[in-house]
């Protein structure tokens, strides 16, 4: 099974994607985690994305899907999670050949609905365990008191610098501009399918997974 997550920034797609890779075996293919791999790990294509990122310019729709390419020719486990790709509609063209050219397909586009007011409260105050990625947050679910993560017992935790408010007004809106004509793309397919990510994280959960099971 494949499926993309799809939501604004602090929606829980991380959260719910690793869920996922626990419970049903899925492949999470993050963009970041991909480029981070790539550019450590001496390939010719990790050649190219080092040199690419190292002279700080945008890493091309023609590299991250090789790099998807790679990982679909790999071992499929339970299915994968597209994560961070695609954000426009020329990557969602991009990706659907190449699922074509690999015998695969999309079976799920599952956006996480919230409010933008929710989401500046819900990111500002957001820390990250620098171990697992476990997310904390200052008033909701704070970092426990003996300073270790409660999933993996790590001692470093993460805040990203740009995590207020101005800054996430920034990336809603590029989301808004970039991403959301996503979902009227995936809506005419028939792939769309649509979650309260304003829930508790479990009834989130639940909700996905009975859109995966039908």
């Amino acid at each position: 099974m494949n499926i993309i997550l799809l939501g604004p920034p602090g929606a829980g797609k991380g959260t719910q994607a690793r869920a996922l890779v626990e419970e049903r075996d899925m492949i999470q293919l993050s963009t970041g985690d991909m480029l981070r791999e790539a550019r450590s790990s001496g390939t010719e294509m990790g050649k190219i994305v080092a040199d690419v990122m190292d002279r700080g310019d945008l890493v091309t729709d023609e590299i991250v899907i090789g790099l998807i390419r790679e990982k679909l020719e790999g071992d499929k486990k339970g299915g994968f999670i597209f994560d961070g790709f695609p954000r426009t509609l020329a990557q969602a063209d991009a990706l659907e050949a190449l699922l074509a050219e690999e015998g695969e397909k999309l079976d799920a586009v599952i956006e996480l609905r919230v409010r933008d007011e929710v989401l500046v409260d819900r990111i500002v105050g957001r820390s990250t365990c620098g171990s697992c990625g476990e997310v904390y947050h200052d008033t909701t679910k704070p970092i426990p008191a003996d300073g270790h993560c409660t999933v993996c017992g790590g001692t470093e935790f993460k805040r990203r610098a740009d995590d207020n408010e101005d800054s996430l007004k920034n990336r809603l809106m590029e989301y808004y501009k970039k991403t959301s004509p996503l979902l009227g793309y995936y809506h005419v397919k028939g792939n769309l399918k649509r979650v309260d990510g304003l829930a508790e994280m479990k009834v989130v959960k639940a909700s996905i997974a009975a859109i995966l099971d039908k």
